[in-house]
């Protein structure tokens, strides 16, 4: 019996002596990872349009109540777009099994609601505060307004940078929904996958590289991501501007390193950079950002970090280098099927239209490319009828982006919205036209996406014959029939075959009051189908 009681009593203290062990082997978990409303580990993160991550259930609370928090930094967040961020949630997870922290718990919406009603008294209280608060924030904002003081020669003409002759291929799975899947047997065109911004020549450096002289040692602990992290955030300037130019050498070529620095610290620090008011830390910001999403395993992690708003921030408003880097993102990123719809919601559409007139032809060239992927996606489509683009598009066939417009168009032209829309802007008359005067100096690809979207155009549409038939396009036709290319020609020659047959029940139709749009809706309606 006092055996028995002995050996209880040493069990007993065995299990009272490991469990406070294990508890301070616990580390205190990132910023990153804490809900800034719930101060919680975040089981649900979520993007919102502004960029940052929160809780899922505390952005359905404040969105219920209309409140809108305060921030640490002052910023207000915008609860507008909500997009899970499923790259800090595995994060989350991990770190949890790695240092053995209790997984985060399901978040009570009750006690979400208590602790948002306290910040919302809280904040009404402040807006009370004394006079000298008020005169404090207006000395604040008044030295907001100056303009900011750049020390930086970025604005200045850049160093001509070659461009990779490696191009690589892409073939986007979303191919289905454009205008090439019309034609049985036809491949989708080749694309490089790479924007034309980036460079992977030292050599190509620009005038905002020159604060430091060669690319650090890979494996020296500045390539760390710790280390990189903490030294963008660091108040020195010029730390910053170190630390973000080493960044964006040592992903330039290393492919191994883009993957392994890409992580939620790092990318929350990244951002930041991106809202700078110095060029150079700007600028260098973003190229970094295009190095890292060269690897397909980033893309979706980028997007998912809430950066995008800010990378479309730069894009209207930055330097124009940093535009260059922006445009050049946006298209890398776009690459990614998953990214296509969330990059739309973000607002990135109406800058990439506006960007396409930029005086920088690599700014024109990524944002027609990434505004080709993007309208791959049915809601982009409408979104850019919506915003206008055809009428935009098609003033742009006589500049040198023709080839990279009418990528977009072709997509556009696929959709019942997009062909109504061209339709209506006299798309028809331009694409003949555009036909008409291509020489054959020009390139094949540029005749080629013609006809494809003529062809889409002519699909169901008793209106397209009309319009064509004004257009005189059947001498054009005819032309791409005998010297086109195989794709074109067998395009053409389908068209001509449509246009050459008797019109139903052999009655006459009165072209003049189609093209008038006296009769056109309804036989538009009539008669569409589904392709």
């Amino acid at each position: 019996m006092v055996g028995n009681g002995k050996l209880g009593r040493w069990r007993f203290s065995l299990r009272s002596s490991a469990a406070p062990a294990k508890k301070s082997e616990k580390t205190k978990p990132l910023v990153e990872f804490i809900c800034p409303i719930s101060g919680l580990l975040m089981l649900e993160p979520v993007v919102v349009s502004s960029g940052q991550t929160f809780e899922k259930t505390s952005v359905d609370v404040c969105k219920d109540l209309k409140f809108v928090p305060v921030l640490a930094d002052g910023s207000r967040p915008d609860f507008s777009t909500v997009i899970p961020n499923l790259a800090l949630k595995k994060a989350i997870h991990s770190w949890c099994m790695s240092t053995g922290a209790d997984l985060p718990r399901d978040v009570d919406y009750s006690s979400i609601e208590d602790s948002v009603r306290r910040m919302m008294a809280s904040s009404t209280q402040s807006e009370g505060d004394s006079r000298f608060r008020d005169s404090e924030r207006n000395l604040l904002k008044g030295m907001a307004e100056k303009p900011p003081v750049i020390l930086t020669h970025a604005a200045t003409e850049l160093n001509p940078r070659s461009i990779p002759h490696h191009h690589h291929h892409f073939y986007s799975s979303s191919s289905e929904e454009s205008v090439l899947a019309n034609v049985p047997d036809t491949p989708p065109l080749p694309f490089v996958t790479r924007p034309s911004c980036y460079s992977s020549s030292p050599s190509a450096s620009t005038s905002s590289e020159i604060v430091v002289d060669e690319t650090p040692d890979p494996n020296s602990s500045t390539s760390d991501e710790q280390h990189f992290a903490s030294k963008l955030q660091s108040p020195d300037i010029f730390e910053q501007e170190q630390c973000v130019i080493s960044l964006r050498k040592v992903t330039r070529t290393d492919e191994e390193l883009r993957v392994s620095l890409c992580t939620p610290r790092l990318l929350s620090a990244l951002r930041q950079c991106l809202l700078s008011r110095y060029a150079t830390v700007q600028t260098n910001a973003v190229a970094a950002l295009v190095n890292l999403s060269l690897e397909n395993a980033n893309k979706l992690k980028i997007v998912r970090s809430g950066i995008v708003p800010p990378l479309i921030d730069v894009l209207k408003a930055g330097v124009s280098e940093s535009q260059e880097h922006a445009a050049g993102a946006l298209f890398s990123l776009a690459l990614e099927e998953e990214n296509k719809t969330a990059i739309g919601v973000l607002g990135a559409l109406q800058p990439l239209l506006h960007a396409l007139h930029s005086d920088s032809e690599r700014t024109r060239n990524d944002s027609a490319l990434a505004l080709y992927h993007l309208s791959l996606k049915q809601s982009n489509r409408v979104k850019l009828v919506k915003l206008g683009a055809v009428s935009t598009l098609l003033t742009m066939l006589e500049t040198g982006l023709a080839g990279r417009v009418l990528l977009v168009l072709c997509n556009l032209a696929a959709s019942n919205e997009g062909k109504s829309s061209l339709l209506d802007s006299n798309a028809v008359e331009c694409l003949f036209r555009k036909l008409r005067t291509e020489n054959v100096n020009s390139e094949e690809s540029t005749r080629e996406n013609c006809v494809a979207c003529l062809y889409s155009l002519s699909h169901g549409s008793m209106r397209f014959k009309g319009l064509a038939r004004a257009a005189r396009g059947a001498e054009v036709l005819r032309v791409v029939e005998e010297n086109g290319s195989e794709r074109a020609r067998e395009k053409a020659k389908r068209m001509l075959m449509m246009l050459r047959e008797r019109d139903e029940a052999g009655e006459s139709v009165d072209w003049d009051a189609i093209l008038e749009g006296g009769v056109s809706q309804t036989l538009f309606r009539g008669s569409s189908t589904q392709f």
